[in-house]
């Protein structure tokens, strides 16, 4: 049996909310965990999209999800995708289904003459690490995640010029 991958469809937030859960529990930050169904239906569904999202089906159940938007390299001058999610349920892991949708979401990228398909993974999720190096996937090491988030973020916005 084939998986098949399809993009997410209007009245489909909550499956994509449940998926986001199941990955926020995997990773150990459902703490983090704060969007609403009304959130994700606005991001992929509104009149201006800022997410997209491709369901990974296997016998016609949804058992896995890819979430991502466009980046944009300015060396390259073209834009990308930054994957922000991939996860396969636990039960379905092992069935190439995260790699299909890794090779969905390339295609996309050398079909549209996008520069790069790009992704962050916990330093810790060993499994995934070793995955995504048997793809040809390269750990940039020497580049380190910044990010300014709640009352930091405020903040930062209150600050005078």
């Amino acid at each position: 049996m084939a998986v098949q991958i399809r993009r997410a469809r209007p009245g489909e937030a909550g499956l994509v909310l449940s998926f986001v859960r199941e990955l926020a529990e995997y990773e150990k930050l459902l703490g983090e965990f704060e969007a609403s169904e009304a959130d994700i239906d606005a991001a992929l569904f509104g009149d201006n999209p800022r997410l997209f999202c491709e369901i990974a089906e296997w016998q016609s159940e949804p058992v896995g999800f890819a979430v991502w938007f466009f980046n944009f390299s300015t060396f390259s001058g073209r834009p990308g995708i930054f994957l922000e999610d991939l996860f396969v349920r636990p039960g379905h892991r092992g069935k190439g289904i995260g790699k299909a949708m890794l090779v969905h979401l390339a295609r996309a990228c050398v079909a549209n003459g996008w520069s790069r398909l790009q992704w962050t993974v916990l330093d810790w999720n060993t499994p995934s690490i070793e995955f995504y190096k048997s793809l040809g996937a390269v750990l940039m090491d020497e580049w380190t995640v910044c990010r300014v988030s709640g009352p930091a973020l405020s903040a930062l916005a209150e600050r005078g010029a």
